[in-house]
């Protein structure tokens, strides 16, 4: 009974236990049987279940009828397990019976393969057999027709050397050049036997004969251009025109060999009228060289034109030749007299000389030295260069080739060189190593150009604007390029290696000598203001027109200029480095920079609006100063703008038009100035109105009204006296609008009544961001308030100082708001009253 009771317990136990599934398994089987019953789910909670039954207390007056339900549906489970068990039982006996019909059917199949196996076998036997004599026939013919082919080939090639034999000796160079063609195709079978004997016998007899032709037609050649008939021409040219043919089939040595005698008569005259002895090699008379071989040529075509094949270039093989011998005989000459040349022969013999390598490039292809068949450079297919500037007024605009008409720069009447022509340098190599004394040269005419320009400017200033919209630009910074390109051109059709980085070196000097020389040494200077003490007379001085030392209205078109040329210089110098690049070797291009140049011509513009801001300022600071000297604490009213409002309006309309038209071209850099005269006069405006002291509550409502005008002006400022108007900047605006409404509010602070001091405090820190114990210790001297006083609110200040989130955001902490206390209506009625005011006076 016990044991019973234990099996029970285990059964209940099992019962009891949660069955868990593979998540394989768990998803298989929500594919077959998808349910939404929550009894099904994997993750199943009694308690929550029987929560979600039960929600309340008073559910559980159904719990026999909920009861009732899961027996019926345990009942149900129960009945389909024991339908499904059953089922499986009938399942597995008709499994086995299937499994016991496939394997059957498997050996049946096993059976039928092997039969069809062994019949192919058998198939393939038959087919063998029938094949095997077709294929017998098939090889005999094969090799039949191949006896009978090599069999034809030798008869032709034993027929072919004994003709060519004595066609040779007959000097019948048109038949033998289309028979020993055919005879070596036809050599070309045996190669495979030339383990025969007589077959190696007859390649032999091959190679002798085309050796005795190669001699012997060398031999014709000499005969018939060594004699004295040879200045007049061969007499057999139809011979040795068809042996021509006959050297094109020989081995490529004897063709070479053949030229290489041929140039070389053709230019031993060159050799001796032009020797390092004779007058005529210098560079001087360097024409006279080029002459001679354009002559030279033209006879040669007109009596050997027809004597050699086209494909030979004969011509351009002696041009070759020539640009050889004259490279190394005029390297010789000038490293023994290098003493005796000077720039402008040395540019002469470099024109002649380019000029002369670009007639060969348009003649010549140029494969004789390449080794590649091109067409000959011609100035409908010569490359164009690309314009490095946009801007219509830049000097790299032209062609390359427009070199202009300069002592140091020769005209030039060929158009740009294209650089794939091998011909472009074949000769100009030899200038290479004495190009320094053409950048020599450059830097000393840069450096009478650089005097010119400074007595130029000094003679006739800045030239006048014909319009509006355009801007004043120096002209000797465009004759500066201009000079520049020409020296970059001509060094680059001379070298693209080491010479281009000395006149890079030279530029360099030369950009610093005129921003320094041009630029800056040409900007006004600012005169020191005399102080004058009293304000009375201060404010009757800058009313009155001319009193007030600053720039005149030519001097600020001078720093306007210089900006502007600057800014032109600026742009031009970074293509111009570009434009080097592209001039020299892929290897030195690294080393080409122009940076420190322009970083230089901008603070040149830099200076140059520093120099406006503080003329603008300078014209300005006495009705500051005039400001601070009036007695704000007498004043009992508040009335139209003050004086000095009116005389910095009146400043700043009668300068600013003249500076925004000459910096029409320049918007940008109009901007900044006016940025950064924001930035500067703001500042010392409220340094000025801290000086302003002791001020009246009137006398601060005043001042604020005086505020506000100029910040309308200053928003207005970059369109100030301008028909057309346009919008400020976004930038310029929030520097304005920042700095000024920092103004407003310590005046706002100025007027508000001092007691209590707690609330005179906390209205600072309310009004004002960034608040700062020394600045409000000025704005109580500008209340007037005794030592006393201040140093109580200054203590109220400290102990109540924001914290740093407070200060950056403008908000009031949580002790502010709840000692703050409420403004006096007394003055808030005024502060309505005054902005009433301002609105009504604008």
């Amino acid at each position: 009974m016990a044991a019973l009771e234990e099996e029970d317990i285990l059964d209940d136990e099992h019962l009891h236990s949660v069955l868990s599934f593979p998540p394989e398994v768990q998803e298989a089987i929500e594919q077959v049987l998808p349910s939404t019953d929550p009894l099904d789910r994997p993750d199943f909670n009694p308690v929550e279940y029987i929560n979600t039954l039960f929600p309340t207390e008073q559910s559980l007056a159904n719990i026999d009828d909920v009861v009732g339900r899961i027996h019926l549906k345990i009942r149900k489970l129960d009945d389909e397990i024991r339908t499904v068990v059953r089922g499986q039982t009938n399942v597995g006996e008709d499994g086995r019976q299937a499994l016991e019909e496939a394997q059957k059917a498997i050996q049946q199949l096993f059976a039928k393969i092997k039969d069809i196996k062994d019949k192919a076998e058998k198939s393939e036997e038959m087919v063998k057999e029938i094949t095997r004599d077709i294929k017998t026939l098939d090889h005999a013919k094969r090799h039949l027709t191949s006896s009978i082919t090599t069999l034809n080939h030798l008869h032709m090639l034993v027929g072919g050397v004994d003709a060519l034999s004595n066609l040779i000796r007959r000097r019948q160079y048109g038949e033998v050049a289309n028979l020993l063609q055919g005879v070596q195709n036809v050599l070309e079978h045996f190669h495979k036997y030339n383990n025969i004997p007589q077959i190696k016998q007859l390649a032999d007899s091959v190679k002798q004969l085309q050796a005795e032709a190669g001699q012997q037609i060398i031999q014709d050649f000499e005969e018939s251009f060594q004699g004295p008939a040879a200045k007049y021409g061969p007499t057999n040219q139809n011979m040795l025109a068809e042996a021509c043919y006959v050297v094109d089939v020989l081995d490529p040595r004897v063709k070479r060999d053949l030229l290489s005698w041929f140039v070389k008569i053709q230019l031993s005259e060159y050799l001796v009228l032009f020797g390092e002895s004779q007058d005529v090699a210098w560079l001087d008379k360097i024409d006279r060289r080029y002459a001679w071989i354009k002559r030279t040529l033209v006879e040669f075509e007109e009596k050997f034109g027809r004597l050699f094949p086209v494909s030979w270039d004969v011509s351009e093989r002696i041009v070759v030749e020539f640009c050889e011998i004259t490279r190394k005989e005029l390297s010789k000459i000038m490293a023994r007299r290098v003493t005796d040349i000077d720039v402008k022969l040395l540019l002469f013999a470099i024109q002649r000389t380019t000029n002369f390598e670009a007639l060969l490039a348009k003649r010549f292809s140029g494969s004789t030295i390449t080794g590649e068949k091109t067409k000959p450079v011609t100035e409908a297919t010569a490359p164009v260069a690309s314009n490095p500037f946009e801007e219509s007024t830049n000097p790299f605009e032209t062609d390359d080739s427009d070199t202009g008409t300069t002592e140091a720069n020769p005209p030039s009447s060929q158009p740009a060189k294209p650089q794939q022509s091998p011909f472009f340098g074949i000769i100009a190599k030899c200038f290479e190593p004495h190009l320094n004394i053409y950048i020599e040269s450059q830097d000393k005419n840069l450096a009478e150009l650089m005097e010119r320009f400074q007595q130029d400017f000094k003679q006739n200033g800045i030239p006048k604007v014909e319009t509006d919209e355009s801007s004043i630009i120096l002209p000797s910074c465009a004759d500066l390029f201009v000079y520049y390109k020409k020296c970059m051109v001509q060094c680059s059709q001379l070298s693209t290696g080491l010479p281009m980085l000395g006149l890079t070196k030279t530029f360099q000097k030369y950009l610093k000598e005129y921003s320094q020389k041009i630029l800056m040494n040409n900007l006004p200077k600012i005169s020191s203001q005399s102080s004058i003490t009293s304000a009375s007379g201060l404010i009757q001085s800058i009313l009155k027109e001319g009193e007030v030392t600053k720039f005149t209205p030519a001097e600020q078109c001078v720093v306007c200029s210089i900006l502007c040329t600057a800014e032109y210089c600026m742009e031009t110098t970074q293509q111009l480095e570009e434009k080097l690049q592209e001039k020299v070797e892929p290897s030195l291009s690294s080393k080409i920079g122009l940076g420190a140049e322009q970083d230089m011509f901008h603070n040149v513009i830099v200076h140059c609006i520093q120099l406006l801001v503080q003329d603008l300022e300078g014209a300005c600071e006495p009705a500051l100063v005039a400001m601070s000297k009036m007695a704000w604490q007498t004043v009992d009213a508040v009335g139209d703008q003050s004086g000095y409002v009116t005389s910095i309006t009146s400043h700043l309309k009668q300068n600013l038009p003249n500076i925004r038209d000459n910096l029409a071209g320049s918007r940008k850099y109009y901007t900044q100035f006016c940025i950064k005269f924001a930035n500067s006069f703001i500042p010392r405006f409220i340094n000025n109105l801290f000086k302003c002291k002791p001020i009246s509550t009137v006398g601060a409502e005043q001042l604020l009204l005086d505020t506000h005008s100029l910040k309308t002006v200053l928003q207005d400022l970059p369109s100030l006296g301008s028909q057309v108007l346009r919008k400020a900047p976004a930038s310029y605006t929030k520097i304005v609008v920042k700095g000024m409404t920092r103004a407003e509010m310590l005046l706002k602070v100025v007027m508000s009544p001092h007691d209590p001091p707690q609330g005179f405090v906390d209205n600072y820190i309310k009004l004002l961001v960034d608040t700062d114990a020394n600045e409000l210790q000025k704005i109580l001297e500008m209340k007037g308030l005794r030592r006393s006083e201040q140093n109580t609110m200054l203590e109220m200040y400290k102990a109540r100082r924001p914290a740093p989130s407070a200060v950056h955001t403008g908000e009031p902490t949580a002790s502010h708001h709840a000692t703050t206390p409420a403004t006096p209506e007394q003055e808030v009625s005024r502060i309505r009253k005054l902005e009433k005011l301002i609105k009504k006076r604008l």
